[in-house]
């Protein structure tokens, strides 16, 4: 009996010794000299873990569109955090059905408010995957408001019409590639 005890009390000294050590100054200068921070999840910068859904987004040449809005409205350090998010995504094509000149009038500084009632309308907090959604289901997005998951012959549709065509798991929730664009009820 006394072994343990006195393994234990030598590794609770050694851990308490180790506490007790200087913290040394880890940083180090950048090659430009630049001191410029990223503020935010999207400023880390990580190889090793998987891409969370704004850089998953960034890697998609269907997404470029989402990417310019998401930056538009300041959104991408929000959805860059931890999350879990559940993020159903236009494609490109998704945007281009939308009456002309309305992505562009979008984009404007002065419209941001706008763009983030419609980003926002795409993104719940929590992670719904096809398996755990069904015909009727209603989920509370971020913008407050309310969308409709529909089930019919194995196919998922969000709100009647936008088709989900493929789901990407990423490092902070999912995404669910759609076809249409949804637009927030007034």
């Amino acid at each position: 009996m006394q072994k343990p005890a006195f393994l234990f009390t030598l590794g609770l000294l050694y851990v308490l010794i180790g506490c007790n050590q200087p913290v040394q100054n880890q940083s180090a200068a950048t090659p430009t000299g630049d001191t410029k921070e990223a503020v935010g999840q999207s400023g880390v910068k990580d190889e090793t873990s998987s891409p969370n859904i704004v850089q998953v987004a960034v890697g998609s040449k269907d997404h470029s569109t989402l990417v310019a809005a998401v930056k538009a409205a300041a959104l991408v350090d929000a959805l860059s955090n931890a999350g879990p998010f559940t993020v159903f995504a236009p494609t490109n094509a998704a945007f281009d059905k939308l009456p002309a000149g309305t992505v562009e009038d979008l984009l404007k500084p002065e419209k941001k408010d706008a763009l983030s009632n419609i980003l926002e309308y795409h993104v719940y907090v929590g992670v719904i995957t096809t398996d755990n959604m069904h015909d009727g289901q209603t989920l509370g997005e971020v913008n407050g408001k309310n969308i409709t998951i529909n089930v019919k012959d194995g196919k998922y549709m969000v709100n009647g019409k936008a088709n989900i065509i493929a789901s990407v798991r990423a490092s902070n929730g999912i995404i669910h590639v759609i076809d249409e664009v949804l637009l927030p009820p007034q």
